[in-house]
């Protein structure tokens, strides 16, 4: 497949199902954001409650075969595409974040962590908790960041993941650990150090699987983002106070593996959040063009007749077209190297895709004057979701450091005149 013209060769499979995941999304899920929201509720009720309404369209997207389809083809439990085929669907849920991707099992952080017990887990970690997950009963959570030090070098996490006898002792601050407010929670997974002396630095993380509901687990408070509480998943600060799990199943991997496992998580995961940001920015740019149309005029003209208007949005387009083609080109180079072969190009996506989509965003705000910050529309919900995400799963600084480093190493190669070639 061609990752420039992704769409045009996409297999007839393929084909399909974006068809079917376009009319889903535009027809069942966005028209049913408003009900979503109304059967959340208020206060306290937000993080006890699964409306009615997301639960009739999982089944309405199992019914279509629109399940699960994040894992690529080469794990069993997965819908077979490539993550090519994938990026062009994914983007897709992004116009209704808050009710396609959980509608279609896709939603983070379950995506990652589905992915780490396909790809990492044993045959008991599996049949616990991948196939409830894979199943949509129930939903987990991912235990990294942490309120005392700077988590973006994963080196500085404190939590402490100690042997005792035949248990194993979590003691950790975390912060900001999405999805621990679902009603149907019951798996954390948990990054600690298991503090070996006798091995190097990066290998003395692991990763834990804690049931819910373990003694020991505090939950403080749920945390804002731009004042949005992200109901009924959101966001909390967690104490995890000499929290014990049996030692049998608990690690993923064994002791300290957590470094690997983080990063078979993470590279994937990053390709879903950028289709996700492409579209929440269409739709904005959809939502910009039609009120550009039909608002009316001013200062005697209409509004889509203004240069700066036309101006704004033609940037727009062609920032979020180049976007998108990076995103293909780096799911193609996913699906030919692996991750591990496309550390430069999901470095990329990870920095481009969400500035270029606040960008959009703040345009379409811009344009839409007040009501652009208003809860009247979802823009300014979609800025506060897209500017967080040049935070979460590395800041931008990180990815950029990171391609920094990954240029200078060609200085030899150049040197001696081998100019590797792009084919």
């Amino acid at each position: 497949m061609t990752s420039m013209n992704a769409l045009a060769n996409l297999s007839p499979r393929a084909r399909d199902l974006y068809n079917k995941m376009r009319d889903f999304v535009e027809n069942e899920c966005i028209p049913a954001e408003e009900l979503y929201e109304q059967q959340l509720g208020t206060g306290a009720q937000r993080w006890a409650t699964q409306p009615a309404v997301m639960e009739t369209l999982k089944a309405r997207a199992r019914s279509l075969g629109l399940w699960n389809l994040f894992l690529p083809r080469d794990y069993p439990e997965g819908a077979g595409l490539t993550n090519l085929e994938y990026a062009c669907i994914a983007e897709l849920t992004g116009r209704s974040p808050s009710i396609a991707p959980e509608a279609t099992n896709c939603a983070a952080p379950d995506t990652g962590n589905m992915e780490v017990l396909a790809k990492y887990g044993n045959p008991a970690q599996k049949k616990r908790w991948l196939e409830p997950l894979l199943d949509g009963t129930i939903r987990s959570a991912f235990a990294m960041t942490e309120r005392n030090v700077a988590s973006s070098d994963a080196l500085n996490i404190e939590t402490t993941i100690d042997r005792d006898g035949d248990e194993y002792v979590v003691r950790g601050h975390k912060y900001y650990i999405s999805g621990v407010g679902h009603p149907a929670l019951k798996l954390w997974i948990v990054l600690g150090t298991t503090r070996n002396p006798a091995q190097p630095k990066h290998r003395q993380h692991s990763i834990v699987l804690v049931p819910a509901g373990t003694p020991g687990i505090q939950i403080v408070r749920p945390c804002h983002v731009f004042g949005y509480d992200d109901a009924n998943h959101g966001h909390f600060e967690v104490v995890f106070d000499n929290v014990r799990v049996p030692a049998h199943n608990a690690l993923v991997l064994g002791e300290g593996r957590g470094f690997e496992v983080i990063q078979g998580r993470l590279g994937p995961g990053r390709i879903h959040h950028c289709c996700r940001a492409l579209g929440m920015a269409e739709r904005a740019m959809d939502m910009t063009v039609q009120r550009m149309r039909e608002r009316g005029a001013t200062f005697g003209r209409p509004l889509s007749e203004h240069g700066v208007i036309r101006k704004y949005l033609a940037d727009s387009r062609m920032k979020l077209d180049q976007a998108r083609l990076l995103v293909w080109y780096t799911a193609d180079a996913i699906d030919r190297a692996g991750a591990k072969g496309a550390l430069k190009e999901i470095a990329m996506i990870k920095v481009v895709v969400p500035n270029v989509a606040c960008e959009v965003l703040d345009m379409a705000i811009q344009l839409f004057g007040a009501a652009g910050v208003s809860q009247d529309f979802v823009l300014a919900k979609f800025y506060a979701g897209l500017r967080t995400l040049r935070i979460a799963d590395g800041p931008d600084e990180v990815h950029t450091q990171q391609l920094g480093r990954l240029e200078l190493r060609r200085y030899d190669a150049i040197k001696a005149g081998k100019i590797p070639s792009k084919l």
